[in-house]
């Protein structure tokens, strides 16, 4: 999620989900091209597994970028297929793309043939309102003949006029029995569920007839839904315990601050890790507070903490 699963997030979010596969927010060739590569693509080797996802519509760019992901030692690449923002229908690329299947089969092939590691795509189940399957049956079996074998599949439409980014989570119906339909037609490929999916409850409602499910929004509002779901699904693992969690993220944004990244940019993605517990308000107000942060001291986070008092 663009501004959103930074560098900082996914470290945070790895401390609570040991064996989740992240996801870059999306980074589009052009700023690989043009922009700071080393700000865009640096991360944290507690990070793996971890996925880059490019933005991006011309094959010889992306081909590119992919290389520049395997380099930098990425697991996986994958084009993002799925956003319907103005700014990447202006850019011809995200979800508009679902209606150029052979161009994105071009893109996909260009890749594949640049890197050895996977290359996947997340997309949705259709264009504006139209909700016939055929659509997205022949997309995915387009991209399928080139030897794609994963596919991310946001189980709503992408409305390109009248909806805001916002409004395309909510407003659209989710078809969850569609995108099972693709796990039935193409039964070798790993179809990975996203779309409406908030708790551990919804996600285990329906990862029977799925490979995988992908959580977008909600653990950055309720960041514990990954540790409740990493105890379910992998209960031999030994999670690391909260106060460890804590100290692990304060040494962290003693690191980065030394770097000369806000501490402001490094707890944001923390803000909602109590939500629901007692006295969480107190954790998020002093992780808000302008004056504290300015003093870019890493203790805040302990300081925050206190105020909580362990679980």
């Amino acid at each position: 999620m663009i501004d959103v699963t930074d560098r900082h997030c996914r470290y945070f979010h790895r401390l609570l989900a040991p064996r989740a596969r992240l996801y870059t927010e999306m980074i589009t060739t052009g700023a690989l091209t043009h922009g700071d590569v080393e700000r865009h693509l640096a991360f944290s080797l507690e990070e793996h597994p971890l996925a880059l996802q490019l933005g991006g519509s011309e094959p010889d760019a992306l081909k590119s970028a992919a290389r520049l992901g395997e380099k930098w030692g990425y697991d996986e690449i994958n084009l993002n297929c799925g956003c319907p923002s103005e700014r990447v229908q202006k850019g011809s690329f995200g979800a508009c793309l679902m209606s150029e299947p052979k161009l994105v089969a071009d893109c996909i092939k260009a890749m594949q043939d640049a890197v050895s590691i996977p290359v996947t795509v997340k997309h949705r189940l259709g264009l504006d309102w139209d909700e016939n399957y055929a659509f997205v049956r022949d997309f995915v079996g387009t991209l399928y003949d080139t030897g794609c074998r994963v596919f991310i599949v946001h189980a709503r439409n992408a409305v390109l006029k009248g909806l805001t980014p916002k409004d395309n989570r909510e407003v659209p119906a989710l078809r969850y029995d569609h995108a099972a339909q693709l796990k039935i037609d193409f039964p070798d490929a790993v179809m990975i569920l996203n779309g409406g999916l908030i708790s551990r409850a919804d996600c285990e409602a329906e990862y029977e007839r799925f490979d995988g499910v992908m959580l977008g929004r909600s653990p950055w509002h309720n960041p514990i839904v990954l540790r409740e779901i990493a105890q379910a699904w992998w209960p031999d693992d030994k999670l690391i315990p909260e106060p460890e969690m804590i100290e692990a993220l304060a040494c962290y944004a003693q690191t980065q601050i030394a770097t000369g990244v806000p501490l402001r940019v490094v707890v944001r993605p923390l803000l909602g890790l109590f939500n629901g517990r007692p006295r969480s308000r107190l954790w998020r107000r002093m992780l808000s507070d302008s004056k504290l942060l300015n003093d870019s001291q890493a203790d805040l986070i302990r300081q925050a903490y206190q105020l909580v008092g362990a679980s």
